[in-house]
């Protein structure tokens, strides 16, 4: 019988460290060369890699494979998993497929709806919601089950994670959301994109008053602004997202060649006094096809060098 490997996400974040993520959206089309290359790219600053599944609704190649692949390459992933595509079938074969090349970190979520992307009359399955994903892999992993009741032959050893996403509304529900999530079996979370930091830790004081800091790992997702323009478009266009005029307004301040590099420096920021809010345990750093500059956010972030998870 093959010797299961654990996370070693799971491993840093239970030996206490903060721990960073980050994440690539696999290619549209088979070939894999630039996943590698920005695998390459982050190896070294990271503690784990999310591989994205079919975002926006944009067809792309299979998590999975590209999960496989950065595995091959001796790299952490985590699977993220969408309920719009597959039934429970199809979601538990996958999950078996991973736990079979020792990917042992995933990402439960619903999916954006089809009509964001390239298939917009295509069907959303959506048989199990994102929390029901959670407790069928839970009822996988620790009871060794089907979700039909039937013996698995070799659990998958799976580290359980969700996205959370502090700014929708209503606001007041963001909290007890949370706690459905980890009540379903969640261990780690990874959070939508953080610019509006006092509500983010208003958020968080609402976890902390409710002990879920204590039953889930926490990380802080962060995304550097590039430009005004993307800053414009994530308030008006993104839904959920919570971008406050203060962060236009300080983008609009400087040079437009040198907005990307303020856009770095507001991110290097947030996390310093993230680090300091009780309850954070790492950084999902989603440098959206910038993940060039993932090393140096890292660094400038003082979470650099990253601990050896073995």
């Amino acid at each position: 019988m093959t010797t299961k490997t654990p996370s070693k996400l799971e491993k840093i974040l239970r030996d206490g460290h903060l721990a960073v993520t980050s994440e690539c959206g696999p290619p549209r089309g088979s070939n894999i060369d630039h996943i590698v290359k920005k695998g390459e790219l982050i190896k070294d600053h990271v503690d784990a890699i999310n591989i994205t599944d079919n975002q926006t609704s944009m067809t792309r190649l299979c998590s999975l494979a590209a999960c496989i692949r950065l595995k091959l390459m001796g790299l952490e992933p985590v699977l993220q998993m969408v309920t719009r595509d597959r039934n429970r079938i199809a979601l538990q074969s996958d999950i078996l497929g991973a736990a079979s090349f020792d990917i042992n970190n995933i990402l439960c979520l619903s999916g954006d709806h089809q009509s964001f992307g390239d298939c917009s009359q295509g069907q959303n399955v959506h048989d199990i919601d994102s929390i029901q994903l959670i407790q069928a892999v839970r009822h996988m992993r620790d009871e060794g089950k089907f979700l039909g009741g039937d013996e698995l032959e070799g659990k998958p050893e799976m580290f359980v994670g969700a996205a959370a996403n502090p700014f929708a509304d209503p606001f007041e529900i963001r909290v007890p959301r949370l706690a459905k999530k980890i009540a379903a079996g969640v261990e780690f979370i990874q959070t939508q994109c953080i610019y509006n930091l006092d509500k983010f830790e208003e958020w968080m004081k609402g976890v902390r008053e409710r002990g879920l800091h204590e039953k889930c790992f926490i990380l802080a997702g962060l995304t550097p602004m590039k430009s005004v323009g993307m800053a414009k478009y994530m308030q008006k266009r993104v839904p959920g997202m919570d971008v406050p005029e203060e962060v236009i307004k300080r983008l609009q301040g400087v040079e437009k060649g040198k907005q990307a590099d303020e856009g770095i420096k507001m991110c290097i920021e947030s996390i310093q006094r993230l680090k300091e809010c009780e309850g954070v345990a790492g950084f999902h750093v989603m440098a959206i096809e910038w993940e060039e500059k993932v090393p140096e956010i890292v660094e400038a972030a003082g979470l650099y060098p990253r601990p050896n998870g073995n």
